[in-house]
């Protein structure tokens, strides 16, 4: 997968994609880091953990975004925006959110989870079922609105 996102920043800079090749960068930049943090005789790492940098790096444009917006500066909200849409090229293939209110309806099942404070219960057994085929945001925002409707 690295070598997929090195391929791919050479295509954006011959292409002149500025957004593209600024995010790209930053991205190898996080996977070069991710490596040593780990601190391993192989300084690569799985396309499991460079998909887990990239969630990290989604996040972090998602709040800066919001952040934006909040202040009122739709413009740099919008630039955070581009920059996720290059970087989710990279992300497996999400599930469904029918698909998705399924397993975490079977989890709270299974779990017997109640009320809210079953939150964290749930979601870690959905994630451990989904594993990176859906957002831990998503995940977390469905399992509110399915046990904050039980408790009703």
């Amino acid at each position: 997968m690295e070598s997929q996102i090195r391929n791919d920043l050479k295509s954006s800079q011959l292409s002149h994609n500025e957004t593209a090749v600024s995010t790209l960068r930053i991205l190898i930049s996080e996977i070069r880091n991710a490596a040593i943090a780990k601190e391993s005789v192989d300084t690569q790492l799985s396309d499991q953990e460079i998909v887990s940098v990239v969630q990290k790096e989604i996040k972090k444009r998602r709040e800066a975004a919001a952040g934006f917006r909040q202040g009122g500066r739709e413009e740099s909200a919008l630039k955070e925006e581009a920059e996720m849409k290059v970087l989710e090229k990279y992300l497996p293939t999400q599930i469904s959110d029918a698909e998705l209110t399924k397993i975490i309806q079977e989890a709270i099942t299974s779990s017997g989870a109640s009320s809210i404070s079953d939150m964290g219960r749930v979601i870690g057994l959905v994630m451990g079922k989904v594993g990176q085929g859906a957002d831990g945001q998503r995940v977390s925002s469905i399992v509110k609105e399915l046990l904050g409707g039980a408790r009703s």
